[in-house]
């Protein structure tokens, strides 16, 4: 008989670090999840991002990663803060308005881990945030932390869905949770607001029509199609997570200080003029956002965002000033 471990302690360990959510899940093969996969990229919807192709295998089952994988401990991490935006400067999407959450996470990881295998001698582990060959939000779901919505991000009831996600895959064994029922209901409030029309049917987005990708991932050209209909977000995008009922109700503030920014002022990246990254040199820029998400985009993708914006207009785009 396998030995089922007291998941209490993991819990206290995740609460600890600062953890929202904790849940367990079993390691299975996704098959109706890979399958899945596999119709959008063919419908390109990846667009540009190549590489979710490759290692299918691995996000098909992560036991494909470590062959010894009983268990995923799903985790969550508020970053919601208030605020709003100052009318016609470039908007940046909430979860790059700190330090990069990679880094938080990552830094929190490794001590989870290392306390796992304090609290229990011989545990394997290997963990991902979302820059791994896993499929992130779907073990999220399978471990109750949320459901997926009509937008493809997990909701939490308590919290909404302004949290990342980080899983550890091990060879431990727990008393698991179950998934949580879909409540998102007859809403399509996520739908309506898109400016780029992206999410093509509940649950479906076309990541090429995305804010978050044609700011962020797209490597070319913003397409003229989506003139008007930026909404003057040049880093990201959270129109769907704005207007979603879960948040306006239960968005609670975040207590993680890396995202808050309490100790510099000038490192809240909420907001920039429109001509501001035309106005700094490279070197400058790799060194003011040498932590934050934005220096993905580098300083070439972000003069093409503002500069998409300025010259194309907000248009028809989504206009209602969520605070």
């Amino acid at each position: 008989m396998e030995v089922v471990k007291d998941r209490e302690k993991v819990v206290e360990i995740a609460r600890a670090l600062g953890f929202d959510l904790t849940g367990f899940a079993p390691v299975e093969p996704l098959e109706r999840e890979t399958q899945f996969l596999k119709e959008w990229l063919s419908r390109g919807y990846a667009g540009g991002m190549a590489y979710l192709e490759k290692n299918l295998e691995k996000r098909k089952d992560p036991r494909n990663i470590l062959p010894s994988a009983r268990s995923v401990i799903s985790l969550g991490l508020n970053y919601w803060q208030p605020g709003g935006f100052t009318e016609g400067m470039g908007k940046v999407s909430r979860y790059a308005w700190g330090r990069d959450y990679h880094y938080i996470l990552w830094e929190k990881l490794k001590v989870f881990e290392a306390r796992l295998k304090m609290e229990f001698p011989g545990c394997e582990s290997v963990s991902y945030v979302d820059t791994g060959p896993v499929m992130d939000k779907v073990w999220a779901s399978k471990a109750g932390i949320g459901w997926i919505g009509k937008h493809s991000n997990v909701i939490n009831r308590r919290i909404g869905s302004w949290f990342f996600i980080a899983n550890i895959f091990t060879n431990l064994g727990f008393e698991y949770d179950e998934p949580i029922t879909d409540h998102c209901g007859s809403c399509t409030a996520c739908i309506d607001a898109c400016p780029t029309d992206a999410i093509v049917k509940p649950y479906v987005v076309d990541g090429s029509r995305c804010i978050s990708y044609l700011t962020i991932e797209n490597k070319g050209e913003i397409p003229g199609e989506f003139a008007g209909n930026m909404d003057n977000w040049i880093f990201g995008c959270d129109i769907c997570q704005d207007v979603c009922p879960w948040n306006n109700k239960f968005s609670t503030v975040t207590l993680e200080e890396g995202f808050l920014r309490e100790d510099d002022p000038d490192a809240l990246n909420r907001e920039f003029e429109l001509d501001y990254f035309e106005g700094i040199e490279s070197g400058e820029f790799r060194k003011r956002f040498a932590e934050s998400p934005i220096l993905r985009s580098k300083l070439k993708g972000m003069r093409r965002n503002s500069e998409f914006v300025k010259r194309t207009g907000n248009g028809n785009g989504y206009k209602e000033n969520i605070t």
